[in-house]
């Protein structure tokens, strides 16, 4: 009896001491991971998480699969509240940076992410810190255009090549569109993210040195365009109208029903379009169009991160450190279709799982597209405020479009909106 005391003695100072074992018979630490997906990411990452709950029986992954607008609209709030999830997969990284857990003192090899992210960790740093580890992106993303090859056939009209213009795709996409009979030209995601592309591509610069300075020459030219395009029916305005202020709005459902020419808008839609639309018609990506300055994209991605509000910070650490290992990061490449941002697996090359000649192409163009990104593109991406000048940047754009306003006097709202958005941040 003295001896049975004693054990359970033992097993509750385990179960209650730091430094000591916990007992086989305790739950694991539950983590709630919050997920988002434009294709099959979450199939993917849930299978790799089995796995992973199987070599590690201490910690159990609740994926909590969310519509995209849950992360944009509903996680700030959480955020700021101290009420959000254990880990989430995010695209907002500098407005929700500052609430991102640094793991690197839990990760195993911190040098190993230096060396492998380096090019992204900067996009989740909070303003001012140069050194943390705050996420990993699970891809690198480009903009470009995605084109409804079949209606260019039907047309007989050639797709633009590598050095055509905006207006060159513009004037493609309108006479094909009027020869074959459907509606939407051009379509581009209602995205600030997304407009800066073409903005960069015209002259744009969006920083004096170090500060935002969006409205100038190419910016003008750039918008001045988009105003025009939704006048003459390049673009519709019931896509960007269909929504007020900021919110987003993609042109998924038109491009996959065949209704759109040209869609602008990014890798992340390729895994979803291999779904979606197969080989129901030919589509693929193109490279992207030219301005005076450049013929570049915008670079992105999701972020998978932890939040400083967690009660795991070692447990969110070792997932992910998990994800971020080089065979179980080369493998969600090559099953999500996403470029890698890992550099070991991109110079190793991804064995991608595609069995569509239409998606193999479009991440082919992708990856010619990188190096054609404009240094200021980059930049605005790793500004951890960007989202302050993106916001303003769609809004007051589309006023105009909507007739609300005139072009002069959004170009002049949108550099008073990001005037303030900068001192109400500053403040905080």
């Amino acid at each position: 009896m003295h001896s049975l005391t004693r054990r359970l003695l033992l097993a509750g100072a385990a179960a209650l001491l730091p430094g000591l074992a916990s007992p086989a018979w305790a739950a694991p630490t539950e983590i709630r991971f919050m997920w988002y997906s434009d294709g099959n990411e979450g199939e993917v990452v849930r299978d790799l998480l089995d796995r992973f709950e199987k070599a590690n029986p201490d910690i159990k992954v609740t994926l909590d699969r969310v519509p995209y607008k849950t992360i944009t609209e509903n996680l700030p709030a959480m955020v700021s509240s101290g009420q959000a999830p254990d880990m989430a997969r995010v695209t907002d990284l500098g407005g929700l940076s500052a609430g991102f857990l640094d793991i690197s003192p839990y990760v195993k090899d911190k040098a190993y992410w230096e060396k492998n992210f380096a090019n992204t960790l900067p996009w989740t740093r909070p303003a001012g810190n140069t050194t943390g580890i705050f996420g990993m992106l699970d891809q690198v993303s480009v903009t470009l255009p995605i084109v409804n090859a079949t209606l260019f056939q039907q047309a007989g009209i050639a797709i633009p090549g590598d050095k055509a213009t905006w207006e060159d795709w513009g004037k493609a996409a309108r006479a094909v569109a009027t020869k074959v009979g459907v509606s939407i030209p051009i379509a581009m995601d209602r995205s600030g993210h997304r407009i800066s592309a073409g903005a960069i591509s015209m002259g744009a610069k969006f920083f004096d040195g170090d500060t935002p300075a969006v409205v100038d020459d190419g910016y003008k030219a750039w918008t001045k365009l988009l105003f025009d395009w939704h006048r003459d029916g390049t673009m519709p305005k019931v896509i960007w109208g269909s929504v007020g202020g900021s919110a987003y709005r993609g042109a998924t459902e038109e491009f996959a029903n065949g209704q759109v020419v040209m869609y602008y808008s990014g890798t992340w839609q390729f895994p979803q379009f291999a779904k979606t639309i197969g080989d129901a018609f030919d589509w693929h990506a193109a490279a992207n169009p030219c301005g005076p300055a450049a013929c570049t994209g915008m670079p992105g991605g999701a972020a998978l991160v932890g939040f400083k509000s967690t009660k795991h910070p070692q447990e969110v650490a070792r997932v992910l450190d998990y994800l971020a290992s080089e065979p179980v990061y080369a493998e969600y490449s090559a099953r999500t279709l996403f470029l890698p941002a890992n550099a070991a697996v991109a110079a190793k090359g991804v064995e991608y799982k595609a069995s569509l000649t239409q998606v193999s192409a479009s991440l082919q163009t992708a990856l010619a597209q990188l190096p054609k990104i404009s240094p200021i593109a980059y930049k605005l991406q790793g500004y951890p405020r960007n989202r302050v000048l993106f916001g303003p940047m769609i809004t007051r754009l589309n006023q105009a479009i909507a007739g609300e306003m005139s072009l002069e006097d959004a170009w002049a709202r949108t550099t008073a909106d990001i005037a303030d958005g900068l001192k109400a941040q500053a403040v905080k």
